[in-house]
């Protein structure tokens, strides 16, 4: 798919995966016409489709400091984001608000639980601390050797897959330029601006520039040195899914060692590892392996399903765990919004409320201080 409104464009998204499709969209809902989105690959199809689409900030952040605030805060947009998706392209995102579990099967689990209970609680989040008999009430598939959970009520789940059909739609209904199968190597820069955004056979032109590149960042060039230009490198997560003829599980359920995550078409999704190993996203026996242990921890009686799909994906990893989102004081039309990590999905909403706001009416947030690439140039200066 290749459509382009206009050569010349107002705003420019490198990488047309959840980030850069969501901002694509709150860019055009904010009056910002001429938008294109460039994808090395197809659309969405990298990290993206990869996921599993949790929205869990309570199971995956470990205390209550900027990033779990920003994780909460972009999960509380999802009910009107799904809606609003429904309004304007009749696609369905599924958003389930069943909950999390997350369940201890060994004393070193039940100490790791209770001290996420307890931060928890004590930052008044809504949490409860379960028995082994009353998490099994509530999901009775789940393995009798449970010690005890915690349940959040607020961590949900959405099809990441239809929400990417959902954003790619509303990119089409709009008008929104897309680009597939062109790679960007080098953003040409002069005197301070990012004049265009060059392929290996075409220049592309535009106003303002966003790196909305996830794993492949690092790998765009530049004419002139962006100090603050960061390094991310891509982590590889490999996943698999079962499926059964009705939903045996309702909730997502962790253990401190993977996931399951049930589909409302009767898929369990089991995830996921987490593995160095460059741009390598080949699916792996061992991988697999690991991926079947964890998921029979958590609820045996899955041994008795077959793999329906293998697959993996390569996360957008910074040095420091956290996203990199904002402006680079060198360059003054040039923007990013990548390394989310683990958690695309789920910060999607809010990453492109803030750089919308930030590149359409110039409004500052206190994320794009906290998560802003001067962070590195800052600690390489220190370094030397």
């Amino acid at each position: 798919m290749n459509f382009i409104s206009d050569s010349f464009s107002d705003v420019l998204i490198v990488g047309g995966g959840i980030i850069g499709l969501s901002l694509a969209r709150k860019l055009h809902k904010k009056g910002v016409k001429k938008i294109t989105i460039l994808e090395r690959g197809k659309l969405g199809q990298e990290a993206s489709f990869a996921a599993a689409g949790m929205l869990a900030p309570q199971a995956e952040t470990e205390k209550p400091d900027d990033f779990f605030h920003f994780c909460d805060e972009s999960n509380k947009l999802y009910p009107n984001f799904a809606k609003e998706l429904l309004d304007e392209t009749g696609v369905d995102i599924e958003l389930d608000k069943s909950g999390t579990l997350y369940l201890a099967f060994s004393e070193r689990d039940v100490a790791e639980i209770r001290k996420r209970y307890e931060w928890q609680r004590d930052a008044g989040l809504q949490v409860e601390h379960l028995t082994a008999q009353e998490a099994r009430k509530i999901e009775p598939f789940i393995s009798p050797d449970v010690c005890e959970a915690l349940f959040f009520p607020n961590d949900w789940q959405v099809e990441n897959r239809k929400l990417l059909t959902a954003l790619q739609k509303y990119a089409e209904i709009n008008r929104i330029g897309i680009v597939e199968s062109a790679e960007v190597k080098n953003l040409l820069i002069e005197n301070g601006k990012t004049l265009s955004a060059e392929t290996a056979s075409q220049k592309f032109p535009a106003e303002k520039v966003i790196l909305a590149t996830g794993a492949w960042t690092s790998l765009i060039k530049s004419s002139e040195n962006v100090p603050s230009l960061p390094n991310v490198r891509p982590i590889r997560g490999q996943m698999l899914s079962f499926h059964t003829a009705k939903r045996l599980l309702s909730k997502v359920i962790y253990s401190p060692r993977g996931y399951l995550v049930p589909r409302f078409d009767g898929r369990i999704l089991a995830g996921a590892t987490v593995e160095d190993v460059g741009f390598n996203k080949s699916v792996t026996q061992s991988g697999i392996d690991f991926l079947l242990e964890n998921a029979l921890e958590i609820a045996p009686s899955l041994v008795n399903l077959q793999l329906s799909e293998k697959w993996a994906g390569l996360r957008p990893f910074a040095s420091d765990g956290l996203p990199i989102l904002g402006t680079f004081p060198e360059i003054e039309n040039l923007f990013t919004a990548t390394a989310h990590y683990r958690n695309g999905i789920l910060l999607a909403p809010l990453t492109a409320e803030i750089l919308a706001d930030k590149i359409a009416e110039n409004f500052d947030s206190k994320y794009l201080e906290v998560f802003s690439p001067l962070r590195f140039a800052a600690a390489r200066a220190i370094c030397k």
